[in-house]
């Protein structure tokens, strides 16, 4: 017999798995149950979208694409970043299309983490930047936002974490759990900061286009003088819907994209090609259609937070993605307890707000990417369990 705990690495072996999964798992064989907890929008991709895809199947565009991507696409990438935010990327070396925004991130990590380097990782967070790190045999140091600063990242609290070590600092806005963003003065002080350094920035912005205020989304890399010291990750999950259909991308200096290409060959070759093909029709043809589900999205964030509130939970208003982040202490219960009795009693699903970093104890996730039926017999149904509990 092979024990396998004496072949597999230590370093995977001993990562947590996510805790995003474990209670969709759980609800997937439940019945009546209700889920608020994953990402995923309940809308269907376009069918402009759909329709693109389908026609390059059946025209026979089924071969490996450039590594970094369909040229055409990279160029509607750029096109439609210089249209959104004025900020212009060189289609042939400064952008690369991946598998999902998260391989961009893992590459990203990879490209520049030696051993013992450290990444700062503002929490609460997406579960995915601290076991990168680790993998790549970093070091993550949790910077801990607060409700009462909005979730925002401080100059002060990055001031405090920067050591001779500091790598790379993660910008994970607008946020996944919290909803929190950051306004182009916030961006702005934290480039302060940076200034003199040679700390480089990863800038998650997968949910830039669902922002719910008059400013809207800055990407970090138009900040003076971030561009060249920073990776924006984006893709077409959240904004088009397009989940099953994994693909993202990364913009960034020339030299990074080169590098990140390189791990990118060895372990991708290249992103869905179907895939590819749809998405330079979402960047040519579908604001409309975005504009209409950041609408809707909106309306189910008034109406959540508004249930929350009236429950008696404390609610953070937030102004991005498509989260909210209840405070749950007011129970008595842990954010593991709340959920896993929640599960049991009411047949509701939500996210610990643990899995996302300690930072996160206290809270739950719930998404409102559901219909709004779903949520609101999901609050019926929350408010009579924290009545049940209340003390």
């Amino acid at each position: 017999m092979i024990d396998y705990n004496k072949i597999v690495s230590p370093v995977v072996s001993d990562l947590p798995p996510s805790g995003i999964r474990k209670f969709f798992d759980i609800v997937a064989e439940m019945d009546d149950a209700i889920s608020l907890g994953v990402g995923e929008p309940d809308f269907t991709t376009p069918w402009v979208i759909r329709e693109a895809g389908i026609y390059s199947l059946e025209k026979g565009q089924t071969h490996y694409t450039a590594n970094a991507g369909l040229m055409e696409l990279r160029e509607e990438i750029c096109n439609y970043n210089k249209r959104k935010y004025n900020i212009s990327y060189d289609p042939k070396s400064e952008v690369l299309v991946t598998v999902g925004g998260s391989e961009a991130i893992d590459a990203m990590i990879r490209c520049i983490v030696n051993q013992g380097d450290e990444v700062l990782i503002p929490e609460p967070c997406f579960v995915c930047y601290k076991p990168l790190t680790i993998m790549a045999g970093g070091k993550a140091v949790a910077i801990e936002t607060k409700e009462e600063d909005e979730f925002r990242l401080t100059p002060e609290q990055l001031k405090s974490k920067i050591t001779d070590k500091t790598k790379l600092l993660i910008l994970p806005f607008p946020n996944n759990p919290t909803g929190g963003v950051m306004s182009k003065e916030d961006l702005e002080a934290i480039a302060d900061v940076l200034r003199g350094t040679d700390i480089m920035v990863l800038s998650d912005e997968i949910y830039g286009e669902l922002r719910y205020d008059d400013e809207g989304h800055t990407p970090f890399s138009a900040i003076d003088g971030m561009k060249e010291r920073t990776v924006v990750v984006n893709g077409f999950s959240k904004t088009f819907a397009m989940t099953g259909w994994r693909l993202g991308y990364a913009l960034g200096p020339k030299p990074l994209i080169q590098l990140m290409t390189k791990i990118h060959q060895y372990g991708i070759m290249s992103a869905p090609t179907t895939a590819q093909f749809a998405a330079v029709e979402a960047l040519k043809s579908c604001d409309d259609d975005v504009a209409e589900m950041r609408r809707e999205y909106n309306y189910r964030r008034r109406y959540i937070v508004d249930g929350f509130r009236a429950m008696g939970l404390s609610c953070f208003e937030p102004l991005g993605a498509f989260y909210v982040f209840p405070c749950i202490k007011s129970t008595g219960m842990t954010s593991e307890e709340f959920c896993q009795n929640l599960l049991n009693e009411e047949k509701v699903a939500v996210v610990p707000g643990n899995a996302f970093g300690e930072s996160g104890e206290g809270f739950i996730r719930c998404s409102y990417a559901y219909s709004i039926e779903n949520i609101q017999e999901a609050l019926k149904r929350i408010e009579r369990f924290v009545k049940n509990h209340s003390k």
